[in-house]
């Protein structure tokens, strides 16, 4: 079974990773991880914090001749941040910010210091889920299967959504300072984002995830808890600020009759080999029926609130004497959605690998792509 721990604080030495489960053979990357990590770094409206931190992972554990051997992969993001916080003594903090998680969990666990809340509660965190998920879109690739994340909206700028996805698309996705490759909707989110830091304000936005080359069949409806798209709700919704998920067209679905929204089915028979294929003409499902993939494209829309943090903060209650004041401000982003993009397609990844493995096996990759390229032929006699 893949599974994941994670540990560290915001201020703290580093974050810490232990990623269980993973096949052995399997080449990992740690250039590949750095560049994910550099890209949630990245993404116009970040604060200054980005300047001081360079995340790079290391290896603990888990590889011998940069291939894994079965055992535990250790992963390991130093915190050079951590540091600068030694040299200074900082006051308690006691007015809770409105949007954040110091209220519930100052009264959850009895602290008196909100420190001691967002220390873990701050998006921090998500560097190693990056890390994380960057080693599972590792395994995928082994299968052909690849992972996009691109900025749909930002504020009231909404991009046009990308229809045809590969190597090139993902490389201009890259290169836009906000994730986006619609030209035009890039320099309105900019100056929306610019706007926004001129009134002390924050934004959020939408972000779109896609993964392509899935096989008919990952997850299950068996139970409640089986069901792929369910996972990737919940993978979604643990990011820090991930407010509502949407799977395929389902905001839109939910306005219109049966007959305008299900996907229909349609076969492509070779008479020479007597191979069969499936595929739909559209794909307003998302890629997911009844909880099981259905071999097309998955598509995931996630909705980010803005940041809590804000330049001009809002009215809160001091905890040390129960009267009004304004809530704190500690350097923060204006607007990260660029970078929740690349967290998102991240935590997809790992949804999307434990499911391939649950169903091919997870022992060793010989071993799990001799049972994939088997169902695959199956797959064509059906």
């Amino acid at each position: 079974m893949l599974r994941f721990l994670e540990a560290g604080e915001s201020h703290g030495k580093g974050l810490i990773g232990i990623i269980e489960g993973l096949p052995a053979e399997l080449s990992i990357s740690e250039e590949k991880i750095n560049r994910d990590l550099e890209r949630r770094q990245g993404g116009y409206g970040r604060g200054e914090r980005m300047k001081i931190e360079q995340d790079r992972v290391e290896i603990l554990s888990g590889i011998i001749e940069g291939k894994t051997i079965g055992s535990p992969l250790g992963l390991l993001i130093k915190n050079k941040d951590w540091e600068n916080w030694q040299e200074k003594e900082y006051p308690p903090l006691t007015i809770p910010r409105p949007g954040h998680a110091d209220f519930t969990g100052a009264i959850k666990y009895g602290f008196k210091d909100l420190r001691k809340v967002l220390e873990r509660a701050s998006a921090r965190q998500t560097a190693m889920r990056v890390a994380i998920g960057s080693v599972a879109s590792i395994l995928l690739e082994e299968f052909n299967i690849n992972i996009y994340s691109y900025v749909l909206r930002i504020g009231k700028i909404k991009a046009k959504r990308i229809a045809s996805f590969n190597q090139k698309v993902k490389d201009e996705i890259a290169k836009s300072p906000v994730y986006c490759i619609d030209g035009v909707a890039s320099i309105g989110m900019c100056r929306e984002i610019d706007r926004a830091r001129e009134k002390g304000d924050t934004l959020g936005g939408v972000f779109e995830v896609i993964i392509t080359g899935v096989p008919v069949g990952l997850g299950s409806y068996a139970q409640w808890d089986r069901r792929l798209d369910a996972r990737l709700a919940s993978a979604l919704m643990s990011i820090p600020g991930i407010k509502a998920v949407e799977i395929g067209e389902g905001i839109e679905a939910s306005e219109k009759r049966g007959s305008v929204v299900h996907d229909e089915i349609f076969v492509y028979q070779e008479l020479e080999t007597s191979s069969s294929r499936y595929y739909r003409e559209t794909n307003r499902a998302g890629g997911i029926e009844g909880g099981v993939t259905n071999g097309e494209a998955v598509i995931i829309r996630a909705y980010l609130k803005p940041i809590p943090t804000l330049i001009n903060p809002l009215r809160s209650i001091d905890f040390a004497n129960k009267k009004e004041n304004r809530a704190i401000y500690q350097r923060s982003d204006i607007c990260v959605v660029p970078a929740a993009s690349v967290v998102g397609e991240a935590v997809a990844a790992w949804e999307i690998a434990v499911a391939f493995l649950e169903k091919f096996g997870s022992d060793s990759l010989l071993e799990i792509k001799e049972n994939y390229e088997n169902y695959k032929k199956r797959l064509q006699k059906i």
